[in-house]
């Protein structure tokens, strides 16, 4: 009998946000309908719910307060990309929002995380610079895999490989949709990944699946329907908001565990475990490949004479 993979080092610490201001005060993306609010209660205890099943993996949460003025700021997800450098040392990529409604949200984030002793940067800062938001962000293989178009601009993955010395492997997104990364794509171990290709342009739905030894390909109707892929893994166990019963049946035969936890009241505003929750520590050097001066690498439509190391 052949080894399974190694399950994924990370996703065993996150950062949360507790929603006490969660509701829908503008549209940014096609689930949000202010007509639509969730209910505050119910939305909490969902939240609770998956924070306690969380624990119960083993997996350390962090909480942050919302801010009475940040309504989508319970995504936490997007609040920038924590990384463990190689002497130990927790970092992070601030984001840099797409929509000035959410840029608010860094202002209590970073120095939160100042304050626990993590150092802290960003891509682009108010109206200055490329944008970067986290939810389009994963390690997986020998490279930082970072979606770009609708939220992400292509210049901040240079930022990023430069910043964290890594390699950075660009997807151009189209689908409007799977807005993010994080819709799309789920690591699930060493060799294995839940992947909507419908969410991607041709030349990058090709170069994600080259990456993925043995890919669990999702329909686009299956990944906006469930919002399965916006899921977490702690070891060999997967917290899914639902879970098509194909979808089971082959993480089943790979040997995963699954939890499902309901959380659909924040699907509502576009979002659902994955977005909720933020892993803090994918470590350069054991997780991610130390690349000296930073690499980037984008899919064969893309690429031109400047692919390659960062200037």
């Amino acid at each position: 009998m052949s080894t399974p993979p190694a399950a994924l080092a990370w996703g065993q610490h996150y950062l949360a946000v507790e929603p006490t201001d969660f509701r829908i005060d503008y549209v940014i993306n096609p689930f949000m309908d202010p007509a639509v609010q969730p209910d505050p209660a119910l939305a909490l205890a969902q939240w609770h719910t998956m924070v306690d099943t969380l624990r119960g993996l083993g997996a350390r949460v962090d909480v942050l307060e919302q801010r009475s003025d940040a309504p989508d700021m319970v995504y936490a997800m997007n609040l920038g990309l924590g990384v463990v450098q190689p002497d130990g040392t927790p970092y992070a990529v601030m984001s840099h929002m797409r929509y000035a409604q959410r840029r608010v949200e860094t202002a209590s984030a970073q120095p939160w995380l100042v304050a626990h002793g993590w150092s802290t940067s960003y891509v682009g800062r108010d109206s200055i610079g490329a944008h970067f938001e986290a939810g389009d962000a994963f390690a997986y293989g020998d490279a930082l895999v970072v979606g770009y178009g609708p939220r992400t601009d292509e210049l901040a993955l240079k930022h990023l490989a430069t910043d964290l010395g890594v390699r950075v492997r660009g997807l151009r997104i189209t689908h409007p949709s799977m807005y993010h990364l994080d819709l799309a794509f789920c690591p699930l171990d060493e060799r294995r990944a839940m992947v909507c290709p419908e969410a991607l342009d041709g030349p990058s739905a090709e170069a994600l699946l080259s990456i993925v030894p043995e890919p669990l390909v999702l329909s686009a109707d299956e990944a906006i329907g469930s919002l399965c892929a916006n899921s977490v893994v702690v070891g060999r166990t997967i917290v899914m908001p639902a879970c098509p019963d194909r979808v089971r049946s082959q993480l089943e035969a790979w040997g995963f565990e699954i939890v499902l936890v309901d959380v659909s009241e924040f699907h509502k505003a576009g979002g659902s475990i994955r977005c909720l929750t933020n892993p803090v520590d994918i470590t350069i050097g054991r997780d991610l490949p130390a690349v000296p001066g930073g690499d980037v690498v984008l899919p064969a439509a893309d690429a031109g004479p400047a692919t390659g190391l960062c200037a």
